[in-house]
C-alpha cells in the first residue's frame, strides 16, 4: 500500500510566527484606509469597466500634456492621488489572490494527506481490530460515525478513489 504525501512544503513554528507578525502589520497600515459599502453602495458606485478607465487615463493623459485645457472644478491633487492609489490598490489585489489562490492549493494539499493518512490509520485499527488486539474497538466506533452507512457520502475526485463506506480501504 503506497501513500504519497501531495504536499511536503510544510511551514515552520519561526516561519508561522514571521507571516502572523506581518500581516498583523500590514492590517494595521491598511485597516484605516479601508471602505466598507453596503450592497447598495456598492451597485451605485460600482468599478468602473475597461472603457471607462480608458476614459480616466485618456483625460488624465490631456492633464499632463497641456494642463490649461483641464477644468479647474476638478481637485487635480485629489484626481492623481485618487490614480495613484487606485492604481497600486489594483495591482496588490492581484496580488493577493494570487498569492491566495497558491496558498488555498497548497491547503486542498494538506487536507488531502490528513484525509489519506487519517483513512490509513483508521484501516489499521480495523484490521488489529480484526485480529482481536485490545483496545481498537472505541477507536473504530468513534471514527466509524463520520462514515455514511448507506455507502455514499459527498467525495471530492481523489477521496473517491480512496473511500467507500465504513468499510473504507486506499488502493
Amino acid at each position: 500500500m503506497s501513500f504519497n504525501n501531495l504536499a511536503s512544503r510544510h511551514l515552520s513554528e519561526q516561519e508561522i510566527a514571521e507571516i502572523t507578525t506581518l500581516y498583523a502589520q500590514l492590517e494595521a497600515i491598511l485597516t484605516p484606509k479601508l471602505a466598507s459599502l453596503s450592497p447598495d453602495e456598492r451597485t451605485q458606485y460600482g468599478s468602473i469597466n475597461e472603457q471607462n478607465k480608458l476614459v480616466v487615463n485618456k483625460i488624465r493623459d490631456f492633464r499632463d500634456a497641456d494642463p490649461a485645457l483641464s477644468s479647474p472644478d476638478v481637485d487635480w491633487t485629489e484626481f492623481e492621488d485618487d490614480y495613484r492609489t487606485r492604481g497600486f490598490l489594483e495591482k496588490f489585489i492581484n496580488k493577493l489572490a494570487r498569492l491566495k489562490d497558491g496558498l488555498t492549493n497548497a491547503k486542498i494539499l494538506h487536507d488531502s494527506d490528513n484525509y489519506k493518512a487519517a483513512l490509513l490509520d483508521y484501516n489499521y485499527a480495523k484490521y488489529k481490530n480484526s485480529a482481536s488486539v485490545p483496545g481498537y474497538e472505541t477507536k473504530i466506533r468513534e471514527v466509524q460515525q463520520f462514515f455514511s452507512r448507506t455507502g455514499t457520502r459527498r467525495t471530492t475526485n481523489t477521496e473517491e478513489e480512496n473511500t467507500v463506506n465504513d468499510s473504507t480501504t486506499i488502493e
